[in-house]
Formats: C-alpha cells, structure tokens, sequence
C-alpha cells in the first residue's frame, strides 16, 4: 500500500458540553496539525498517489475556512461537541467530497483510504480514517 500525507495547521476556539470536558466546557482556543494521508494499492498512471499539490490546497482551504472562528457558530456543527475525534472525521469527510468531486485530479479515483490526523500537542492526537 502506497501513501501520501500532506498537513497544514489550524487555530480555533470551541466550548465542549460535558462534565467529561473540565474546565474544556467554557470557551477556548485550540491549535492543531492537521495531516491528511492518502493509500492507495498501485501508483497512478503519473507514478503518484495522488498530486500533493492539489491535495495540499484542499487540505489548506478546508482549514481555512476553520481556522480563526468559534466552532460553536458554525452551522455545520450545531449540537455537536467539536472534540478532536469530530473534527478530524470532518476533514475526512471534505476531502472524500472533493475526491468525488475530481478536486484532487484525474486520477484520484485510485485513492482507496484517507487518513485524517489532528494533533493536540506532541503527546496527544486523534485519527479518523474512511474509504472515498
């Protein structure tokens, strides 16, 4: 299996509901690595998994539009405790739209896995990971 990851970083802020949550239930602001990996069984017709360029700016414009906002006024998270597991499931689940959707090149249809990794702080990270 082949692999691909590019990463960018996003700021944010959020509030957490829960007594699980501590002192995360009022608002404040987290930072983030994000790296995206792409698998796939054999190379593209290229000899790529899939253009880092491409994948690298859909991955840059998704935490974007994250980044510098609170969370808990985005409608596309309404209701939902933002943890890092949510987050990096919603990274998944973008960039598995714009593979659909031919964002991230001819040839990206091969992409059998993609990998979403947001890490908290060198000792803490989670992970989700979907076919396209």
């Amino acid at each position: 299996m082949y692999s691909v990851t590019v990463a960018d970083h996003m700021m944010v802020a959020h509030s957490l509901r829960g007594e699980a949550f501590g002192p995360a239930q009022a608002l404040h602001g987290a930072t983030f690595v994000v790296e995206a990996t792409f698998r796939r069984a054999d190379l593209d017709p290229d000899g790529i998994v899939v253009d880092i360029g491409l994948a690298a700016g859909a991955l840059h414009d998704l935490v974007g539009a994250l980044s510098y906002r609170n969370l808990d006024d985005i409608p596309a998270f309404a209701g939902v405790n933002t943890t890092t597991e949510v987050l990096a499931r919603h990274v998944a689940d973008e960039l598995a739209a714009r593979l659909a959707d031919g964002s991230l090149g001819p040839h990206a249809g091969g992409i059998s896995g993609i990998s979403v990794t947001l890490r908290e702080n060198p000792l803490a990270w989670a992970s989700y990971e979907r076919a396209p």
